[in-house]
Formats: C-alpha cells, structure tokens, sequence
C-alpha cells in the first residue's frame, strides 16, 4: 500500500470542504484516511490502483464518485509531429525489449507540481513496475533534446554521461557500482554485457534505463514546458498502462498530449487511450451483491466510477489496470452504491456445521509432515510454460492435456498439472539458504481431456536428498494414516527421474504417483547445486479410501 499526500487547502478548493461526510466519503471510496493535520492530508491509495497515485488522478476518480463529473473521462491525442520518433534497435531484444512513448506539451510546473510528479514516478516503479523490474518511466525536458530518439544497448565502457545529483561523467559500470540508485537497482541489469540506453540525435545519452537518467536531458524544472516521457521493461501492455497514467496526470495539470511513432518490427503510436469494452450483466450484479437495480441505476453507479455504460457494455478507462472480469466491474457498483447501505441477513435456514472429510484427511496429512520437521508450501494454481515443461526436460508438444488461460495479463499462462515443478521452483529460490530445505504442499493440479479436472495432489521434496530417506517418509506417513502404501519397480516413470533411482507408489492394485531422486540435468535446470529427492501421489484414492 502507498500514501499519498495532499495539500489541505487546494482539496478543499477543488474538491471540498474536509468535513465529517466528506472524510466518510473518502473512506467508502476505498481509499482510507491515513492522517489529517493543518496543512496536508494523506490517503492510503491500494495497489490495485496505481491511477491514484498522484493527487490529480484521485481528484479525477472522486469527483465522478462524488457525483460531480461522471462518467469517462476523455483526452485529446494529438497525432506524432514531424521527427517524433523513437527507433528501437534490435541489440535490446534480450535485455529490456519494449518502450512506450509520448511527449505532453505546455506545462506549467511548479515546485508541488514536480514534487507530484516524481512521486507518482516512484510509487508506480514501485507498484506497477515492481521495483522497476517490469517497468521504468523516464521524464526528460523537451528542449534539451533533439528528436527522432533511438533505445539501443551498448557496453557499460561505451555508455558515458552524468547521472542526476552527480558532478562527473561515469561509465555505465560506473553508475552500477558507485552511484547511489546505481548501486540500489544494479541487479537489475547484473550478467548483461549490454545495457539499454535512451539516445537523441545529437548523441546526448537520455538515459539508461531501469537505473538513471541524465543530468544534462534528464531533469526537469519549473522552467520545462514541454516532455519527454518513455516507460521501458518486458511487457508493452504494462507500459503502455504506466504511460496511461503519467500521461493523463499531466494533462490534468493542463498539459497537451502528442502521440509518438514507436519503430520496431511492427511500427506503433503511443500512447493509446482507447477505452476497454467488457459486459456486466444486470441480473449477476443484482445476484451478487442482493439488490434489485433497474437499469438506469447500474447505469449511475457504473458511471459513478468513471466508466461509461451503454445497453450491458462498459466502457473502461486505459489508465485503469485492475479490471480484468465483470465481478470488477460488480465491485465498482457496489462501491458507488456505498457498503455502508448494505443491510447484512442471516440466512433461513437450519445447519450444523462440520468439517469436510477430505479436509480433515488434509490436515492430518499436513500435521504429520510438520511432525517431520518438513516445512508446508503454497504456490500459485497458476504457472508458466517454462517451469511446467522446459526446466522439467518436457518439450511442449508432448503436452497436450494442460489447460491455458485466455488473454492471461501476467507470464502465468497455464494451470499446472503437478506440484513438482513448483517444489523445485521453490527449491531454486533458495539455493543459498541454509540446507538441510525439507518442504511439502497440499494442493490442486489440472488437467484437460474431454473436460477439465481437478483433483488434490501431494508433493514433498527434500534437499539433500537420496532415495532411502524420501521412502522412509512416505512408509511413515502410510504408517500414521492407516494405508497400506506399496512400492515397486516402474515399468514408465516421469523423465525427471534418475533411472534405477525410482519407484511406482502402488495403493490398492492402483498407481497413485512415483517417488525417487531427481535427475542432475533437471536439477541443472533449476539452477539447484544439492541433490533432491521427491515423491507426488494423487490424494483422490487415498480420500476413496479412508471415507
């Protein structure tokens, strides 16, 4: 979560008197009153709203949650003018491959206008950018650069410039090692034997991102009328969602928004604030949230939160990340409606509670292993192509039974198929902890034939590992539950598995997973310099048997 601060007098002189109903107002808008004193009032902004960041982009979702100005808000894109370009080299394709770009023309800055904007700056690298690992924002003063603008990498002793707050010139390797945010974000760009910079054509060094910017092109002023504002990192839609808000909170701060021509294999204009279009259903939001809304109602309270609305289609706002389903949107009703007028019901009816069985035989399960000394595990459902198959030595297209998620907004594509990958995972991310590492998780894998399933599996790793100790857990555990689990020599095996080093797990004449030593070349894979051993059963049978 974030703090925004705002100056005391200019809310009240733009929004409203801070009085007891409008401190209620602010709190039912979600976004939390941290403190108030004479001068300031500082808000606690979710990081589900990064669009809220700065004090123009709260006075714009409030006012139309308060009823002043709803509905979408538009903004005026001014087409590229000649030479505004940005030319993305292909020696950047491998390290930080994507920018999105655009200039705001006839600002008007003043020193709490450039403190805002630094802050929002932040708290999006922060939020957004995560630690400006996915993403990177630039601001750099029109007129001290000439145009078109091109984002090549070269190496550290070839990058040369003055970073902000320094007096000389440094290498890039220089900036890494000595410089303060160099030395704060180095691992960003650790093992590359180039780095990303943004250069003009005039060959001034803009910056190099994910780290710094330059003192001579890179530091805006009261004096600054006109920017330049880039967003570099992995993912374009990410970017151009950061530049959707930089972009808008200038304008808000009466500034002109130009467009740019981004030049890379496919030739793109940014930014883009084409609003998103997704449908709401009057009868889910009804059932949902237990009202009885007409139409018109919907319509008001959509557009409340700054959306359009028109026959069941949403318009959504391009600076807004967080909608992603139409229980979004049934959550931004429910925050116009207010869930202070919420009424709570009991429902009629008579039940006596109890645990389900399957939980029961979960956690006891997972009581035993803690027993052990193993330590439990959760991971996302969701993973990625990558861990599930190329780091497991599975090409793909032997994989056809897994299920992918349409239009995933994260590198989370698929849902997994087994709890392995995720313990090795886990494993790898702590190869300089200390050892022994014993760990355990109790979850749902997926798989899809002619529907998709579901069912509860159990995976446990230990490290260092051999292939004794893992079947001296598993007998212990058949022991404690009252199953007879049996193992044998398996005719196929999972290929992560050392031949010779692993067995079939047998309950009933039924196989049920395997247990043995993982493979060095897996454990190459994942980076993991101790040996492993694992087992994973399905807990289907087991539930079957002890019902």
């Amino acid at each position: 979560m974030a703090i925004i601060n705002i100056n005391k007098k200019q809310f009240e002189k733009e929004i409203g008197k801070l009085d007891e109903k409008m401190q209620h107002s602010i709190a039912m808008f979600g976004t939390p009153i941290e403190e108030i004193n004479e001068n300031e009032l500082q808000i606690e902004i979710f990081p589900n709203r990064p669009d809220l960041l700065s004090y123009q982009g709260f006075k714009r979702s409030f006012l139309s949650f308060l009823g002043k100005k709803t509905g979408l808000r538009e903004y005026k894109l001014n087409k590229p003018e000649k030479d505004y370009k940005v030319i993305i080299d292909s020696s950047v394709k491998n390290i930080r491959p994507c920018t999105a770009c655009a200039i705001v023309k006839d600002l008007k800055l003043d020193e709490e206008k450039i403190k805002e904007l630094i802050e929002i700056q932040e708290k999006l690298h922060i939020t957004l950018g995560r630690q400006r690992k996915k993403a990177a924002i630039g601001i750099y003063p029109l007129e001290k650069i000439k145009l078109p603008i091109k984002y090549q990498a070269l190496e550290p002793d070839k990058i040369k410039f003055i970073p902000l707050e320094s007096e000389r010139q440094m290498s890039g390797l220089e900036i890494l090692q000595k410089h303060s945010t160099g030395k704060d974000y180095a691992h960003l760009l650790a093992g590359k034997a180039k780095f990303p910079i943004f250069i003009d054509s005039n060959k001034n060094i803009l910056s190099m991102p994910p780290i710094i910017n330059s003192e001579l092109t890179g530091k805006i002023t009261e004096k600054t009328q006109d920017v330049f504002i880039e967003c570099s990192g992995f993912d374009f839609e990410i970017l151009n969602k950061c530049l959707n808000i930089i972009i808008t909170t200038l304008a808000d701060m009466g500034g002109k928004i130009y467009q740019m021509e981004v030049q890379d294999i496919k030739r793109k204009i940014t930014p883009n604030l084409t609003p998103e279009k997704k449908k709401i259903s009057l009868e889910n939001t009804n059932k949902l949230l237990g009202l009885i809304l007409n139409e018109k109602q919907l319509k008001s309270l959509i557009e409340k939160m700054g959306h359009n609305y028109n026959k069941g289609i949403v318009q959504i706002p391009a600076w807004r990340t967080d909608i992603l389903h139409e229980v979004d949107l049934i959550e931004e009703v429910a925050i116009a409606y207010g869930y202070d007028k919420f009424v709570p019901e009991i429902p009629e009816i008579a039940n006596i509670g109890q645990d389900d069985l399957k939980e029961v035989i979960k956690r006891k399960i997972s009581e035993i292993l803690a027993g052990l000394g193993l330590l439990e595990c959760s991971s996302y459902h969701l993973t990625n192509k990558k861990d599930q198959f190329t780091k497991m030595g599975i090409s793909e297209k032997q994989e056809k039974e897994f299920v992918e998620v349409e239009e995933s907004k994260t590198d989370y594509t698929i849902l997994r198929k087994n709890l392995t990958h995720y313990l090795l995972k886990i494993l790898s991310e702590n190869i300089d902890s200390e050892y022994p590492q014993e760990i355990f998780e109790i979850g749902k894998i997926f798989e899809s034939k002619e529907k998709i399933t579901e069912k509860e599996n159990l995976a446990v790793a230990i490290t260092p590992g051999h292939f004794t100790k893992i079947k001296q857990i598993i007998k212990y555990l058949s022991k404690m539950i009252n199953i007879n689990l049996e193992l044998k020599e398996p005719e196929n095996y999972p290929s992560h598995f050392i031949e010779g080093r692993v067995a079939e797990i047998i309950l009933e004449n039924k196989s049920i997973g395997f247990m043995g030593e993982i493979h060095p070349k897996i454990l190459k894979n994942w980076k993991i310099k101790m040996p492993v051993a694992l087992f994973e059963i399905d807990l289907e049978e087991i539930f079957e048997k002890l019902k």
